[in-house]
């Protein structure tokens, strides 16, 4: 009986070591997420991204050798002139970027509310590009210059459409950083995954518009 009793014990005991292991394996997956650099460390999702925006940049390339090109051997190249807005879109989008840059700064500081107050300005800024670009859109359309005007005109609204997609996306991964309320290693990765992607958005943007200043 004595020895009955001593192998149900240690058999209970094994299962309670099984459950603390599962339960620590649990807390593992639970602190460290997907996106958290724990599992997986953060490197793999900065080179991630590096690799994603790296295709991105080939893709705008692409399309303005395609401009160049098309440029140079149609007679049906219809030149317009940009929308003045754009040079204001251009002023937000830069001080976007400023703003993300001292959110992350306040955020390696441990200055939660303040990363948090200009997390929101980037994001509210970004926002306002997007419905500067969409007044820019309306403004082209209201003159008469539309997607099929001309060769000109269409590579400007793909350019642009292509961009703000692009930005949309960005946006929307600003937001879901700053509702969330994730661990500090995720919240680590996550803001420098999104302040590259914003970053090189900014950057894109201003190739972009310089193109397209540059080719009128």
């Amino acid at each position: 009986m004595p020895d009955s009793r001593l192998t149900q014990l240690a058999e209970l005991n094994g299962a309670g070591g099984a459950g603390n292991g599962g339960a620590s394996s649990g807390n593992g997956h639970g602190g460290n997420g997907p996106f958290d650099g724990g599992l997986i460390p953060q490197r793999t999702y900065v080179t991630g991204m590096m690799v994603a925006l790296g295709a991105i940049a080939m893709f705008f390339v692409a399309l303005a050798s395609a401009s160049i090109v098309r440029k140079g051997l149609a007679a049906d190249w219809q030149p317009f002139e940009l929308p003045r807005i754009l040079w204001l879109n251009t002023l937000l989008l830069v001080a976007s970027s400023v703003t993300l840059a001292h959110a992350r700064r306040r955020f390696l500081a441990q200055q939660f509310e303040e990363f948090r107050h200009w997390w929101r300005v980037t994001a509210i800024l970004g926002v306002f590009f997007l419905v500067g670009q969409v007044i820019a859109w309306w403004r082209l359309a209201s003159s008469g210059v539309f997607l099929s005007t001309s060769p000109d005109s269409s590579f400007f609204y793909v350019f642009t459409v292509a961009h703000g997609l692009h930005l949309l996306g960005g946006t929307a991964g600003l937001l879901a950083v700053v509702r969330s309320s994730p661990g500090p290693m995720l919240r680590k990765t996550a803001t420098e995954v999104v302040a590259l992607y914003w970053h090189c958005m900014t950057a894109l943007w201003l190739g972009v518009f310089l193109f397209l200043v540059a080719t009128k």
